[in-house]
């Protein structure tokens, strides 16, 4: 989903208890009691549009990239990846950039 901050800021406060806007969430479709009845269904990545497009300009590269950044990285999270600590952060970002330079998405594109 593409949606903006306000709507990211609902759903992480709601599912997360978080009330804060964020670039990117991820619902597993793969946990819980529910989890047998989606099959091969990972889940859902919801996208704040007006946060990628603050990071794009911060970044200084474009929007579909950023859009792509994260996107990988939420369905990444999907598939199990995580962050908590600077090792899984430095593993789960070199793989996150090794998806995008393989669709032509590198860190210099404009």
């Amino acid at each position: 989903m593409l949606t903006d901050d306000r709507t990211v800021q609902e759903l992480n406060r709601i599912y997360r208890g978080m009330d804060k806007p964020t670039d990117v969430l991820s619902f597993s479709q793969r946990e819980g009691e529910t989890a047998p009845q989606w099959g091969s269904l990972l889940g859902d990545v919801i996208i704040s549009c007006e946060r990628a497009q603050r990071q794009a300009t911060e970044f200084g590269h474009s929007m579909a990239r950023e859009v792509a950044f994260l996107t990988v990285h939420g369905v990444l999270h999907l598939l199990g990846w995580d962050h908590e600590d600077p090792e899984d952060e430095r593993r789960m970002m070199a793989k996150t950039e090794e998806i995008l330079s393989a669709v032509g998405l590198t860190r210099e594109t404009p």
